[in-house]
């Protein structure tokens, strides 16, 4: 019985062990070996735009200060005491062309011409009286000499005497006229659409001729100076006898307020001529109507003197160009183009203009497709495959 035992326990799992050995024979011997396949490279994937020539006009961006086109000091031409002086004449007050900002006491200016229509009829009247007298000389002087042939000393006749008398008027009359001049004079008007930049009077103040009591900048225009390299320069269109309806959309300036954006419309008025001498570049001149608002209220912000601001102007036309993203420019002047077998191709182009995010180039065909993903060591020939959606 004992060795009954023995052999079960030892003839049994040689038994599992030996039927295991054949199921992994006979499972071997039914395995079909897998197939083999040779693996297709799908390309890198990139994102593609297609290239489209354009007729573009040139955008250059420049920043400047706005300046008055029109400023003037207000110097009396006379001296007086000021007895009246406008309610809006301080400081940023607004004028019309033509308003009265001030008046001087008129007094002694009004006397005055009084004693010099004084002068101009005591003047007509000694003209007559000389007159009278040079017509009686001569009537007498024909019956003493009727029959001599002899001609009279002039002073016989009051020749001279009336040449005086008439140079006594013609002085009274400019006299006259200078007094009433002066009292014109104080009244103080403006000079243009203006507005009151400083003042430095009040009323009952006592002012002097030649001397500045206030300064006025125009209304009607503002200037921005703004330098531009030479490259730029090149495509800014400076004649200065364009079409006023091209000039009005020739520039614009622009100011950032917290995130707004006002916009006023101007134009390219001139050069200046000149070079600055720290940056070595043109300044160009961009003249903007109505910076204050007061003819057609646009923005609600002012163009004020002094605000620096952002330049769009446009300038000529490139036909025939295209536009692609400034990154997508290799160095060299190269671009990297998906063609017709799906394949990277190196393209060498024609640089033009760099215009902030993009560059205008010429050697694209339209209908191309530019490539705008950066492949690390790309070379040409590369398998290419383009995103579903171009970008």
């Amino acid at each position: 019985m004992r060795i009954i035992k023995i052999l079960m326990a030892v003839l049994i799992p040689l038994a599992v062990v030996i039927a295991g050995i054949a199921g992994m024979q006979w499972l071997s011997a039914k395995k079909t070996p897998p197939v083999k396949e040779a693996r297709k490279n799908p390309g890198a994937l990139v994102a593609t735009m297609n290239v489209l020539l354009e007729n573009r006009p040139t955008m250059v961006w420049a920043t400047g200060t706005v300046q008055p086109r029109m400023i003037a000091d207000i110097v009396p031409q006379i001296s007086g005491k000021v007895i009246r002086l406008d309610p809006a004449f301080v400081t940023g007050g607004v004028f019309k062309k033509g308003d009265l900002l001030f008046r001087v006491e008129a007094v002694d200016y009004e006397l005055a011409a009084q004693t010099s229509r004084a002068a101009v009829a005591k003047a007509e009247y000694e003209i007559a009286e000389i007159e009278s007298k040079a017509r009686v000389a001569r009537l007498e002087w024909e019956r003493i000499q009727m029959k001599k042939k002899s001609r009279p000393n002039p002073l016989v006749l009051y020749v001279p005497q009336l040449k005086n008398a008439r140079a006594a008027l013609a002085s009274a009359q400019a006299d006259l006229e200078q007094r009433l001049t002066d009292i014109r004079r104080t009244k103080i008007y403006a000079p243009f659409n203006c507005r009151i930049r400083s003042e430095s009077i009040d009323p009952g103040q006592y002012i002097t001729t030649g001397s500045s009591v206030a300064v006025v900048c125009g209304t009607d225009s503002a200037e921005v100076v703004t330098p531009v390299s030479f490259a730029d320069l090149q495509w800014i269109p400076l004649s200065q006898k364009q079409d006023k309806k091209i000039r009005s959309r020739s520039a614009s300036v622009r100011m950032d307020v917290e995130g707004q954006f006002f916009t006023w419309q101007g134009w390219v008025d001139r050069t200046l001529g000149e070079v600055d001498p720290k940056g070595r570049m043109a300044r160009l001149v961009i003249g903007v109507p109505d910076p204050y608002g007061l003819i057609s209220r646009k923005n609600s912000f002012d163009l004020a003197e002094g605000l620096f601001v952002e330049v769009l102007i446009k300038g000529k036309t490139i036909e025939n160009i295209a536009c692609i993203p400034a990154g997508t420019l290799r160095p060299n002047s190269i671009v990297w183009v998906m063609n017709d077998k799906q394949c990277l191709e190196f393209r060498k182009v024609k640089f033009v203009r760099r215009e902030k995010q993009i560059v205008l180039v010429r050697g694209l065909k339209e209908g191309e497709k530019l490539i705008l993903t950066y492949l690390a060591g790309a070379v040409p020939g590369m398998k290419l495959r383009a995103m579903e959606e171009s970008i």
